[in-house]
C-alpha cells in the first residue's frame, strides 16, 4: 500500500448536517487536494460510482441511507474491483457497541463528534 500525502488526497465527506459539514470542510480544505460532499448514504454511493476517492469520511445517522448501510454497499462494490478505500466514521453515537458496528460494516476507523481538528487529521494520516 502506498502512503499518500494529505495534500494529494481526494476526500468524500458524507454528512447530512450542514454545520458539521462546514466545520469538517474548514478543517480539511487547506490540507487536502480535493474534498467533495454528499448529504446521505445514497448520494455517497452515487458519487463513489462515478469518481475515485482516497478517503471517505462517513456520518452514521443520515436520512435516505445510513452510513453503515452505505459502507457495506461500498465494500460490496469494492470486492469486485479488488480495491479498498479507507472509510472513517464521524458519529455522535459514541455508545458502547457503536465502534464494533462500524467496524463490522467495513468502516476502518471511527471518531466521535464533536472532534478536535487535530484528532481528525491524525486519524486520516493513520488510515491513508
Amino acid at each position: 500500500k502506498t502512503t499518500k500525502e494529505l495534500k494529494d488526497l481526494k476526500v468524500l465527506l458524507v454528512e447530512d448536517n450542514l454545520i458539521n459539514q462546514k466545520i469538517t470542510l474548514l478543517t480539511l480544505k487547506p490540507l487536502v487536494y480535493s474534498i467533495e460532499t454528499a448529504s446521505n448514504g445514497k448520494e455517497a454511493l452515487d458519487k463513489f460510482g462515478t469518481a475515485n476517492y482516497d478517503l471517505i469520511l462517513m456520518d452514521i445517522q443520515m436520512p435516505v441511507m445510513s452510513g453503515l448501510t452505505a459502507a457495506e454497499k461500498i465494500r460490496a462494490l469494492e470486492s469486485t474491483t479488488n480495491s479498498h478505500i479507507p472509510i472513517i466514521a464521524i458519529t455522535a453515537n459514541a455508545m458502547i457497541g457503536d465502534k464494533e458496528k462500524c467496524l463490522s460494516a467495513g468502516i476502518d476507523d471511527y471518531i466521535s463528534k464533536p472532534f478536535q481538528p487535530a484528532a481528525l487529521i491524525e486519524k486520516i494520516k493513520k488510515n491513508i
